[in-house]
């Protein structure tokens, strides 16, 4: 799978908001970082970091269309801008409906159901958490109710604490 097209569509559809590609770049890195750590076959890990690099494609049709980008907002708005640009560049089927779960699930923490799906949850909250400015206990608080993997547990504890 050629990931770098992915990566050049999600530029260019961020294109002049360096804030946002900064964001997904970081994303992909400690996804791909965690799921080589939690020893991903091949498909899955490609997935997890397509899944990584678009996970936020919905925010700029969220805020066109409600003026905001809730989280509630990029999962009902993400997957069928994911689907389309996905199926543009001829990808899989398969690969295309898990990418848009992950897509229309990355700000749900509950029912959290295959690794890629943890993984992206916690490679974006190691990026959220610094974009935000996170309050120590916040981090605490994600670090025992969020983080499953070892490497990702390993990285919010060495980055935050």
């Amino acid at each position: 799978m050629n990931i770098e097209k992915v990566f050049e569509k999600m530029t260019e559809c961020y294109s002049h908001d360096p804030k946002q590609i900064h964001h997904f770049l970081k994303v992909h890195s400690f996804a791909k970082r965690i799921g080589i750590s939690e020893g991903l076959d091949e498909k899955t890990l490609s997935i997890l970091e397509i899944a990584a690099i678009v996970h936020d494609i919905g925010i700029k049709a969220a805020r066109e269309k409600y003026g905001s980008s809730a989280g509630n907002y990029q999962e009902e708005l993400g997957p069928a801008i994911a689907k389309a640009m996905l199926e543009e560049l001829n990808y899989p089927q398969d690969i295309i409906e898990r990418i848009c779960y992950l897509v229309g699930r990355h700000h749900t923490y509950t029912n959290i159901e295959g690794m890629d799906y943890q993984i992206l949850i916690e490679a974006d909250f190691l990026v959220n958490i610094y974009e935000g400015n996170m309050s120590q206990d916040s981090v605490r608080s994600l670090l025992e109710k969020i983080f499953k993997t070892k490497m990702g547990k390993w990285l919010c504890e060495t980055m935050y604490f």
